[in-house]
């Protein structure tokens, strides 16, 4: 399995899975709980999507459509 994406957190990281899953793709979340353990933990970049190594360029350009699409927050 790759590393296929670095969420910002949990629900970033369930709804890209939603998102790839309607796409044909398998998707794992991992790291998703450890949301609780912040205080003990570095805040952020332990959410990630991981793919299988065949699904992973598939994975890639679905991602690249998902961000393409999406409008600019206020902090751009």
């Amino acid at each position: 399995m790759k590393t296929l994406y670095q969420a910002a957190n949990a629900v970033e990281a369930h709804i890209l899975q939603g998102y790839l899953q309607q796409e044909g793709l398998s998707v794992q979340v991992l790291g998703g709980y450890l949301q609780g353990g912040i205080g003990e933990l570095p805040a952020s970049g332990f959410v990630r999507l991981m793919v299988e190594d065949d699904q992973y360029e598939a994975a890639r350009a679905a991602i690249a459509r998902w961000e393409a699409a999406r409008p600019a927050s206020a902090d751009d």
